[in-house]
């Protein structure tokens, strides 16, 4: 059962990721931003999809545990070829290795999401996987798209919102912004089950 709702609940977003504010945002609510301190190393033996709602969990906990009344939305993404995690690359050699490794593949994107209602300390979660086939393109024009959007804190060293799209052939997901961070489907769920409103309110 949903808490009880109030116009006064505040909605926050537990990341400073321009990408997943700038998703948030196209719901036209109002919301505010905070950064979590949580340490995203994985753990031993965990696997992408639990490594990925662990996290999202976390942060929305991480903000959660000291602001009453609010809803907060944590998000985490990893991202996996044949079974094996892809971190951020951090640099440009690591993320042209990332490329060349994925380049023909296909690479699954598990985003986790979380919506902590510190009304009842109730926890909603889920991941969204989205499968993504790269184009088999040479070193050449791996290396120059790196070098014009520089993609290096993202998993998988490609943004699907930008230029990056040129690298995929095809994805498959049932939640189409979840590749670039935060799928809005599942969020908008979840926050209807909270009792938020949306559209001023009407029923």
């Amino acid at each position: 059962m949903p808490a009880e709702n109030n116009a006064e609940t505040r909605l926050i977003l537990a990341s400073t990721s321009a990408y997943r504010r700038e998703l948030l945002a196209r719901l036209r609510v109002p919301f505010d931003t905070a950064r979590p301190e949580v340490d995203e190393t994985p753990l031993p033996g965990e696997s992408a999809e639990a490594t990925s709602l662990r996290l999202a969990i976390a942060k929305a906990r991480a903000i959660g545990d000291h602001t009453p009344g609010a809803l907060i939305i944590g998000s985490d993404q990893v991202a996996t070829l044949d079974g094996r995690q892809i971190g951020k690359p951090g640099s440009h050699e690591r993320a042209l290795e990332q490329l060349r490794s994925m380049r023909g593949r296909d690479v699954l994107f598990h985003t986790a999401v979380a919506l902590h209602d510190t009304r009842d300390d109730s926890i909603r979660h889920a991941v969204v996987t989205t499968a993504v086939r790269f184009r088999d393109l040479p070193d050449a024009e791996l290396d120059a798209y790196l070098r014009i959007e520089q993609p290096y804190d993202c998993a998988g060293s490609a943004k699907s919102e930008g230029l990056g799209i040129a690298l995929i052939e095809c994805m498959t997901s049932d939640d189409p912004t979840a590749l670039v961070g935060l799928p809005l489907i599942t969020v908008v769920g979840m926050l209807r089950e909270a009792g938020f409103p949306f559209f001023g309110g009407a029923a």
